[in-house]
């Protein structure tokens, strides 16, 4: 997983609330394990008509917005069904950090998982983000994780607050199989005592 210490990217504004895992990507883009080519499906039905033209008046179809990596939404943001595939989805468009007051637990949690930051602001925040989000190629977000802080075009700062061990992972680019990596030379001798007291196992 990579680190995320820093990142700088254009925030596109989706105020819209309850936007579930079926919206940030749907049911029948789920049949891959694969964390790779789900981007192209993000927002699919927001994104395409049936015929699979793009809807003009979708946000990320809009010139400015195309390579936003910052997502700007509603209240609880990921709720519906615990998919994985959703931060996949995100994740491989491009979305490094999305900014909401509130977050599905699931979809909360698996966003760490999988490298990309959520952070959460009160509602007055979110407002004044979403505004500055509005103003197309020039809504563009500074996040620092190390000083926990989000940077307005305006030069302004608005802090938030992460769980400190979510932090460091981000930080050190450390999903679950990273965290255990970290702890090989202790499995490795346990198996080697194992191995020694139980050779039959």
């Amino acid at each position: 997983m990579d680190k995320f210490e820093t990142h700088r990217g254009v925030a596109a504004p989706l105020n819209m609330i309850n936007i579930d895992t079926d919206k940030v990507i749907p049911k029948q883009f789920l049949k891959t394990i694969k964390r790779t080519g789900l981007g192209k499906y993000l927002f699919n039905e927001m994104r395409f008509n049936v015929d699979g033209s793009e809807k003009p008046d979708f946000v990320l179809n809009k010139a400015a917005y195309r390579n936003a990596s910052i997502l700007v939404a509603g209240d609880n943001f990921g709720c519906g069904s615990s998919r994985e595939h959703a931060p996949w989805a995100l994740m491989d468009f491009g979305v490094k950090c999305v900014i909401s007051t509130s977050f599905a637990d699931i979809f909360f949690n698996n966003c760490f998982k999988n490298g990309i930051l959520p952070i959460v602001v009160t509602k007055e925040q979110l407002d004044q983000l979403m505004e500055d989000a509005e103003n197309g190629a020039n809504s563009i977000l500074d996040v620092d994780l190390e000083n926990q802080q989000i940077g307005r075009p305006n030069g302004e700062k608005i802090a938030f607050e992460i769980d400190p061990f979510r932090k460091d992972c981000l930080v050190n680019g450390l999903d679950d199989i990273g965290l255990t990596m970290q702890k090989g030379p202790s499995i490795d001798s346990f198996e080697q005592k194992r191995a020694a007291e139980q050779p039959w196992v």
